[in-house]
């Protein structure tokens, strides 16, 4: 994603937390371009620009969000169910809602994958597959608005507030590593 002149500079692996929430303005950005494109170019032939933009969100959803899922919920998640403390006990039924919603965003976001994929390879879209895609980004775009400011503003504030320097760089190491970068 482009670096904003004189906007936050994006996060690295030593700050995971940070990279969290970055992926989740790509995640916004990204959801943005599909509803953009649907709206533009209907059940019509793609413009070069929409094509573009089609097939990065749906490269983005396919490739990078499945890491992304895993970097909560295999390395930031595991750590906090395993801490014995009040505050994050509480946390945890919503952690487990979070989850669920990761689950129905995969199901959504393969739907909208295997359309994006036939309107792309077809260079048109029915009006059938047009009401299916925007249903769909319909209900990602309610499951994200609620999803995403619970995990940044409750959980990643719970998780930067209560895991050890320690265990923030094993976070950070395991995304690199799910990435295929090596950290020292």
């Amino acid at each position: 994603m482009l670096t904003q002149i004189g906007g936050k500079p994006e996060s690295d692996f030593s700050d995971p937390l940070g990279l969290l929430s970055d992926c989740h303005q790509r995640i916004r950005y990204f959801l943005g371009v599909l509803i953009s494109v649907c709206e533009q170019a209907r059940v019509n032939q793609l413009t070069v620009d929409q094509r573009t933009g089609l097939e990065k969100a749906l490269w983005y959803f396919r490739e990078a969000g499945p890491r992304h899922t895993a970097d909560e919920e295999k390395s930031l998640f595991p750590l906090l169910r395993a801490k014995n403390i009040p505050r994050v006990l509480r946390a945890l039924e919503k952690v487990d809602r979070l989850e669920a919603d990761h689950r129905q965003a995969e199901v959504d976001h393969d739907d909208v994958d295997t359309i994006g994929r036939r309107w792309l390879s077809d260079g048109s879209l029915s009006k059938e597959d047009l009401r299916q895609m925007k249903v769909l980004l319909s209900n990602l775009m309610a499951l994200y608005k609620r999803h995403l400011v619970v995990e940044e503003a409750e959980i990643f504030v719970l998780a930067d507030g209560v895991l050890s320097d320690g265990e923030k760089d094993l976070v950070g190491r395991e995304m690199a590593a799910r990435r295929g970068i090596l950290r020292r």
